[in-house]
């Protein structure tokens, strides 16, 4: 157990890392995020401490036990005290503020003064390596008390402002922040029962709550990137799906399109013009104006036909409606490119006139099967029926 829970924490103060500096940049030139930002790292540099790996390494190179222990607790009153700061902020309170500062600057010293009047001796047992600087109970008691209080007003308020709020980023970010505040209640209580136990045996087990509780914390960094990355999947998603229709349609049609198609869809993802998110609007947007082009072509029961032909071969029945546009589309399509000229009298094809993305992305689902399904339109025939 102590060596999974080993592993676990150097995971997560790798992922804590990570998110700390992959998120400086932005955090700090945003007020409303810089806050969070610097209570994750005090919280990142008070875990990365509680490490015992991390500590191996600090007194190998000269650095003891008890300096990494002192350290490690007063960042930890600390990171407690700005996990209050982050919360009191967003009340816009400065009288809260200037209290919590004060108090946290009386909980580091009394810690460091109860500290010194110990003589500056760490505690026995073969838990020191995680243990409190000092052994004196009233040092236990100030330095776990300090990080219940932060981690309870942080669980209650980022909980009920994750219910006011309507930004979607900010929601998630709070919830996780309340979550790992859950997670690092349970490790302070559990933790004070076993500096009063001196019993070893649990603190593996509370080592697994605060490793989880760090990836939390980088989680609740990590919403706006994991955000951008699923907006960029899902229009990367749509530029890929709707590319063929696209292509075809605006070859067809070229004065609804901004620029021309690439010569394969590969190259337009790998070396988009545009950032994905436009470059899938633009796509979506000039599919439609050739769809709603192209309806001056179709011929009055194309869409019918296309319907019957999809039926025929199978196609599954909440497909069917797709399936035909898909074919008197490309009907539509071929009879532009043989010079075949518009009717006086426009088809709207259903579903085509308030269409959405979902069905573009459907009508380019069925592009490649029905797209010649329909027999091309005769010149000369389209010419005597107008």
């Amino acid at each position: 157990m102590s060596e999974l829970a080993a592993r676990i924490g150097l995971a997560s103060v790798c992922a804590l890392w990570f998110a700390l500096v992959w998120r400086a940049r932005p955090a700090l030139r945003h007020p409303h995020q810089r806050g969070l930002w610097v209570t994750v790292l005090a919280a990142t540099i008070a875990i990365t401490l509680f490490q015992p790996k991390i500590v191996a390494g600090l007194t190998s190179v000269g650095v003891d036990v008890h300096t990494v222990s002192l350290g490690r607790n007063l960042i930890g009153v600390l990171s407690a005290g700005l996990v209050l700061l982050f919360v009191v902020d967003a009340q816009r309170s400065p009288h809260l503020s200037r209290s919590v500062a004060v108090g946290m600057t009386a909980a580091a010293a009394a810690l460091l003064a109860l500290d010194l009047l110990q003589g500056g001796q760490p505690p026995a047992g073969a838990a020191a390596v995680q243990g409190p600087a000092s052994a004196a109970s009233a040092y236990w008691l100030i330095l776990i008390a300090a990080h219940l209080l932060g981690d309870a007003v942080a669980l209650v308020v980022c909980w009920q402002y994750s219910l006011r709020t309507t930004e979607r980023d900010l929601v998630w970010s709070l919830r996780l922040f309340a979550a790992g505040s859950v997670l690092a209640l349970a490790f302070w209580s559990g933790y004070l029962c076993h500096l009063y136990d001196l019993a070893p045996a649990p603190l593996p087990y509370l080592s697994v709550l605060m490793g989880i509780h760090g990836f939390l914390r980088a989680a609740s960094l990590l919403v706006p990137t994991a955000t951008a990355v699923a907006r960029s999947a899902a229009a990367l998603r749509t530029t890929w799906r709707l590319w063929p229709l696209w292509r075809d349609l605006v070859t067809a049609v070229p004065h609804v399109a901004l620029a021309q198609p690439r010569r394969t869809r590969l190259q337009e993802v790998l070396r988009p013009r545009y950032p994905l998110a436009l470059l899938a609007h633009r796509q979506t947007i000039e599919t439609y104006d050739a769809l709603l082009t192209l309806q001056q072509y179709v011929r009055p029961d194309a869409y019918e036909k296309a319907h019957r032909h999809a039926r025929r071969a199978g196609v599954r029945d909440d497909r069917l409606a797709s399936a035909a546009l898909a074919g008197a589309v490309g009907q539509a399509r071929r009879a532009v490119l043989v010079g075949v000229p518009p009717s006086s009298v426009p088809h709207p094809l259903p579903g085509v006139v308030h269409g959405s993305p979902q069905t573009l992305l459907g009508i380019a689902r069925m592009w490649p099967f029905m797209t010649d399904a329909l027999a091309p339109q005769d010149r000369a025939a389209s010419g005597e029926r107008l």
